[in-house]
C-alpha cells in the first residue's frame, strides 16, 4: 500500500499467555498529537491509509502470508477502524477465515474522500450504494457491515434501535438487509479489576455480605473532593464524557435543583470545552456541595463509584455503557435512560420490582431535564428508606455482568460463522441463575 517502513512485532500480553502482533510504522504512527488528530486538533490527512494499513496487515496475517506459525479460523474486526478487513478478505480467491464485524457506536463511521479508492486497494466497482459508498464518501463502517459474514453490536436493545432512522445514522437499511446475520451481544466488565472487595485504591474494601466499608469510601470521597463532611447526605456521581450524547447539558441543568434537595454532586470527565467550563462554574457557585475534576483519572473513577450513593448515567443513546455496570458492582444505584445497553442492564425500582427483588436502579424515558429530575426524585426518596435502599444495593451487587455469559454467546456465534465447534472453556456453576439475572434485566 506504499508503506515501506513497516515492521511486525510479535509479543505476548504481560498478564496472559496470549500472543499480540504490533505494527511499527514510523511514517504512519510515530508522531506527536493524538490517535486521530494533530496537536492543533486537525485530523491527520492520512487517516484513511493509517487505518486501512491496519486492515491490510490483518488480511496478510489471516491468509497466512507473513510466515507466522498461525492462521486463524475466524477474524473479528471491531468498529470502523478495522472495517476494511472483512472487505479485503471477501476479495480473496483462496479459502479464507470467516469474519465477524462489531459496531460499537454507529455515530462513528470512518468516512473518507472517494479519491482514496486506489490508494486503499478498494476495487472501483465496489464504490456504489451496494458497496462502500456512503453519500459520496468511502465508509469504513459500511464496509464492515456489508462484507463481514456476521455482524454484531454491543447490546440487544441497541441492535433493535439501530435498525431505525432515529439511531441507525443512515445505515439502518444496510443492517436490515443483513437479517439474521446481525445480532446484539451485551458487553461485560472485568470483575477482577472492578471489585470493591479487592480494589487497591479504596480506603476500605467491602462486599455484599458486609457493605459497611462503603461508608468509609464515601467519607474519603467527600474529603478528597472538598465536599462538606456529611455521612447522611446523598452523594450523586457522574463519570462520563461531557458531551451531548451523555446528556451532560441536562445534568448541568439539574445541579441547582439537586443542591436545593440537600444532595452533593461529584463529576469526573472531559469533553466539550463549553461544558467543561460550565461544570467548573457550577463547582465555584456551589462550593462544598459540588465537586468537578475535568479530565479522566482511572483511580478517581474507582473512588467515585465506591464513594457515591447514586450514579447519574443518562444518555440520548448508548450502545452498551460500562459505568452503570461498574456502579452496580459497587452498590451505587444508577439512574439511566431507557436506551441501548442501559435498558438491558438496569431494572427500574417500581413497586413491583422492589417487591420481587429485581430492582437495581432508576430508569426514565425521555431525554429531558424533567424526566431526569423525576427519576432522581424517586432515587432520593428511596435513599431515605434505609432498609429498602440496602436491599436495592445488595440486589445491584448480585448481578452478573462479567464476560462469562457474553463469551458463551460469542463462542456460539463464532461456531456458526466458521462452521467449526469453538469452546472458550467457560465454566459456570449455575447457568440457570445467570439466565434468570439476564431475563430480569431485560
Amino acid at each position: 500500500m506504499g508503506v515501506d517502513d513497516a515492521t511486525l512485532i510479535a509479543g505476548k500480553f504481560p498478564d496472559a499467555d496470549l500472543p499480540v502482533y504490533l505494527i511499527d510504522s514510523p511514517s504512519l504512527f510515530r508522531r506527536n498529537g493524538g490517535l486521530y488528530q494533530d496537536e492543533t486538533g486537525k485530523e491527520w490527512p492520512d487517516n484513511p491509509l493509517r487505518f486501512a494499513f491496519l486492515a491490510h496487515v490483518g488480511r496478510e496475517i489471516a491468509m497466512g502470508r507473513l510466515g507466522l506459525d498461525f492462521k486463524p479460523d475466524l477474524v473479528h474486526a471491531n468498529d470502523w477502524h478495522a472495517g476494511l478487513l472483512p472487505l479485503y478478505l471477501s476479495l480473496e480467491r483462496e479459502p479464507r477465515p470467516a469474519t465477524v464485524f462489531t459496531t460499537h457506536n454507529m455515530a462513528f463511521q470512518g468516512n473518507f474522500p472517494a479519491d482514496r479508492l486506489r490508494q486503499l486497494e478498494i476495487p472501483p466497482a465496489l464504490f456504489c450504494p451496494g458497496g462502500v459508498e456512503f453519500y459520496g464518501h468511502i465508509s469504513f463502517l459500511k464496509a464492515g457491515l456489508r462484507y463481514a459474514d456476521r455482524v454484531t453490536t454491543v447490546s440487544p436493545t441497541y441492535a433493535r434501535e439501530i435498525l431505525t432512522p432515529a439511531f441507525g445514522c443512515g445505515m439502518e437499511g444496510v443492517l436490515t438487509e443483513r437479517g439474521e446475520d446481525f445480532s446484539g451481544i451485551l458487553n461485560g466488565i472485568d470483575e477482577t479489576l472492578w471489585n470493591p472487595s479487592a480494589d487497591p485504591v479504596l480506603p476500605r474494601p467491602y462486599r455484599e455480605t458486609d457493605i459497611s466499608g462503603k461508608r468509609a469510601c464515601k467519607a474519603a470521597l467527600q474529603a478528597e473532593f472538598g465536599l462538606n463532611a456529611s455521612p447522611e447526605t446523598p452523594v450523586l456521581g457522574f463519570v462520563s464524557r461531557l458531551t451531548h450524547q451523555k446528556m451532560a447539558d441536562t445534568v448541568l441543568e439539574l445541579l441547582p435543583w439537586l443542591v436545593d434537595q440537600g444532595a452533593q454532586f461529584v463529576a469526573v470527565g472531559e469533553g466539550d470545552p463549553a461544558m467543561e467550563a460550565a461544570f467548573e462554574e457550577a463547582r465555584e457557585r456551589f462550593a462544598g456541595n459540588i465537586a468537578v475534576i475535568v479530565g479522566y483519572d482511572e483511580p478517581l473513577a474507582h473512588k467515585l463509584q465506591a464513594g457515591c450513593d447514586i450514579l447519574l448515567a443518562p444518555a440520548r443513546f448508548e450502545p452498551c455503557g460500562l459505568t452503570q455496570l461498574y456502579a452496580l458492582r459497587y452498590g451505587t444505584l444508577p439512574v439511566v435512560r431507557r436506551t441501548g445497553g442501559l435498558a438491558d442492564t438496569v431494572v427500574d425500582a417500581t413497586a413491583t420490582s422492589i417487591a420481587d427483588r429485581s430492582a437495581t436502579g432508576f430508569v426514565f424515558d425521555d431525554p429531558t431535564t424533567e424526566h431526569l429530575t423525576d427519576a432522581v426524585t424517586r432515587a432520593l426518596s428511596l435513599y431515605r428508606e434505609p432498609l429498602i435502599w440496602r436491599r436495592l444495593q445488595l440486589q445491584a451487587m448480585a448481578q452478573d455482568y462479567s464476560w462469562t455469559s457474553s463469551a458463551m454467546q460469542y463462542a456460539a456465534l463464532y461456531s456458526a460463522a466458521s462452521g467449526m465447534p469453538i469452546d472458550f472453556g467457560v465454566q459456570i456453576a449455575d447457568r440457570s441463575a445467570v439466565q434468570t439475572t439476564r431475563q430480569a434485566a431485560s
